[in-house]
Order: structure tokens, then C-alpha cells, then sequence
């Protein structure tokens, strides 16, 4: 299975037209098609179900779409750091993070480094810790920033210095916005958004055994479009302080949770990981930084 093919395949699954993908990669649409039977062939399966006029992945192509993809993310990604080995000038990472204002910290280290190696370029891959930390261990992230305590067994850590504080984001027009901090009795029966990380890791350790007894009527990974939600009036989101324009003109408003809740992130990268350079050099920054 060669890259090259791989690249071919990839191109014509996303126009689903062999000939208009064989326009963008420059070669002939008889050879297009004949090294994607190859391909068909080497693998024992069809890819594509094809008609007069297009040809739309099948359950095969879809295996193989995904599994093509991280291949030639890690082709790539190969392929730069070996760019970078005659130029320390700058080079390219990629790093996975959490949704969080500690980011803030991230990104003034990253704007000092910019200043020694202005042609360093940066890749953010936003998640939470499952499909972030899923990308570092696949190779596709240099490091990761998570809020669950990393696996000590498979990573080593940086600690960010500060913490995140809970609340709920609600509108101002709400009857809760009249207190200054929010509890479980207060939360009780309210339709409540809030991360699918957050129920596993978080609120079981705020309020235990009562976490079942709320009413969690859906999950967002990004605390932004969850706010949407609630300034439609669809119900009220637990997420981090400051995750959220709050302000008056906003419409929206956030109280603290009481007993306060608070969660700490951390910078990972995998054990006994080789690194390219310029990351090399900016994971020495980071630790100048949070020692």
C-alpha cells in the first residue's frame, strides 16, 4: 500500500468523482482508476460504490478513510520534523488542549518563543481529554493540556499553575441569578449542559451519589456552543469561569457552585518520546516557565 495511492484515494473520496479528483492530483483519469483497482484489489474489498455519475465511500471506504487519514498525518507530520533538522529558525507542533483560560499561560509562552524563532508555527487541536490525549498517543500531537491527572504510567506532566472554577452560565432573566453562588438543592430539576468529560470525572466528585439525581439534559464538548443553547432558553450550563461572555450586553450571567469546585490542568507529552527540535526547545520553555 503506497502513500502516494493512499493520497489518491483520499482525494477521491472527498469529490466522490473520479474525474474531477483526477483533474486536482495532475494525472490522467484512466491511471487514477486503475490504480485505485489496485488498491481495491491488494485489499481484497471495493471502496466505493459507483454510479454514472459519482463514487460514494462504502462501509470498506469509510474503514479506510479513517485509517488513510492518520496515516498521512503521520507521514506528514514525519516529513516536517526531518525539514526541521537543517533550521532550528523555527518548525512546526502540534498541541492538543482543553477549553480553559489557564490557556492564556500557553499562549504568552508561546509569543515569547515566537520572538527567538519567528517561523515557528503552531497547530491547536481543541477537545477534551479522551480524543486529545487519544491523538498524542497515536503520534499526531507533540503535547496535550488536560484538566484530568494524567496517566503517570504513560506520560510525563507539567502542572499549570492555576485552577478553574465551576458555575453555571445561565440567563440574567433567570430567578437563580439573583444569588451570589449556586448549590445541588438549587441545581435540583434544571435541564443541565455541560461536558461529557465533566459527568464521568468532575460533578460525581462534587456532589457523589446525588450527581444521578440531576437532570442532565445534554453534553456539549465546547462550552461555546452550549451558551447558545441557554440564551434560547433550553436550559442552564455548567462549565469553567470565564469560558463565556458574561457581560451585560451578553445577556448571560455566572454563578460559582457551592461547595466550590475547581479542576487543574496539566501539560503532557508521552514517555520516552522523541521529539523534533523546535519542540524540543519549546517543551524546555515550558518547563523554564512552570517550574
Amino acid at each position: 500500500m503506497e502513500i502516494r495511492v493512499l493520497r489518491y484515494f483520499m482525494e477521491i473520496a472527498r469529490e466522490e468523482n473520479m474525474t474531477k479528483a483526477a483533474e486536482r492530483l495532475h494525472i490522467s483519469q484512466p491511471s487514477l482508476s486503475k490504480e485505485i483497482k489496485k488498491l481495491e484489489e491488494e485489499l481484497g474489498h471495493p471502496l466505493f460504490i459507483r454510479t454514472n455519475k459519482n463514487m460514494r465511500l462504502n462501509d470498506e471506504g469509510m474503514l479506510l478513510r479513517k485509517r488513510a487519514g492518520d496515516i498521512l498525518a503521520m507521514v506528514d507530520k514525519t516529513a516536517e520534523e526531518f525539514s526541521m533538522l537543517d533550521s532550528i529558525t523555527g518548525g512546526e507542533i502540534r498541541i492538543g488542549c482543553a477549553e480553559s483560560i489557564q490557556i492564556k499561560y500557553l499562549a504568552r509562552i508561546i509569543k515569547s518563543f515566537k520572538e527567538k524563532y519567528p517561523d515557528f508555527i503552531f497547530h491547536i487541536f481543541s477537545g477534551d481529554t479522551e480524543p486529545v490525549a487519544e491523538r498524542l498517543d497515536r503520534g499526531l500531537l507533540d503535547l496535550a493540556v488536560i484538566v484530568e491527572p494524567p496517566n503517570l504510567s504513560k506520560y510525563n506532566y507539567l502542572l499549570i499553575p492555576k485552577s478553574d472554577k465551576w458555575g453555571v452560565v445561565m440567563c440574567r432573566e433567570s430567578n437563580l441569578a439573583e444569588k451570589t453562588a449556586l448549590t445541588f438543592d438549587d441545581l435540583y430539576g434544571l435541564p443541565l449542559f455541560t461536558s461529557e468529560q465533566s459527568t464521568r470525572v468532575d460533578f460525581p466528585r462534587w456532589c457523589g451519589e446525588n450527581f444521578e439525581k440531576l437532570n442532565i439534559a445534554g453534553t456539549f464538548n465546547l462550552a461555546y456552543n452550549g451558551s447558545i443553547f441557554v440564551r434560547e432558553g433550553l436550559g442552564y450550563l455548567l462549565t469553567f469561569e470565564h469560558l463565556i461572555d458574561t457581560s451585560k450586553e451578553s445577556g448571560l450571567c455566572f454563578r460559582p457552585i457551592m461547595p466550590p469546585l475547581e479542576t487543574k490542568m496539566y501539560i503532557i507529552w508521552k514517555k520516552y518520546q522523541i521529539f523534533s527540535p523546535i519542540a524540543e526547545l519549546f517543551l524546555k520553555s515550558l518547563k523554564e516557565s512552570f517550574s
